[in-house]
């Protein structure tokens, strides 16, 4: 799945416990007609994806979605959803470094007001 969307907001990388487990939060705020601000977690070596991005650049996100249980001590099952990034792309530079010459390039259209027949069918 895929969130596209601006950058909020960029966490700084956390880490816990023993191990060194690494996570970095992004916000992304989507465009449409009630926008959604999306929190997608990066963990462990995906956490560096995000150290060439900034806040305000349009972004698509390529997303899995994962859900746990936890028991408490009560032995009641609890459900928890988090939303976590693999792949993040820039797409304003994206949009601008598509191979499209500048306009100035192309050969101006000849005059078709010359002596041609008109010989379409409709």
């Amino acid at each position: 799945m895929e969130v596209i969307g601006k950058i909020k907001l960029i966490g700084e990388t956390q880490t816990f416990g023993s191990n060194g487990f690494r996570k970095r939060e992004l916000v992304v705020t989507t465009d449409e007609q009630y926008p959604q601000m999306i929190m997608i977690e990066f963990v462990q070596d995906k956490c560096d994806l995000l150290n060439s991005y900034g806040v305000g650049q349009d972004v698509k996100v390529s997303i899995n979605l994962r859900g746990r249980e936890w028991i408490n001590p009560e032995g009641v099952a609890k459900y928890f959803n988090s939303v976590q990034g693999w792949r993040i792309e820039n797409l304003s530079q994206a949009a601008s470094t598509q191979n499209v010459p500048p306009a100035e390039q192309f050969a101006p259209a000849p005059d078709l007001n010359t002596n041609e027949p008109d010989d379409l069918p409709f």
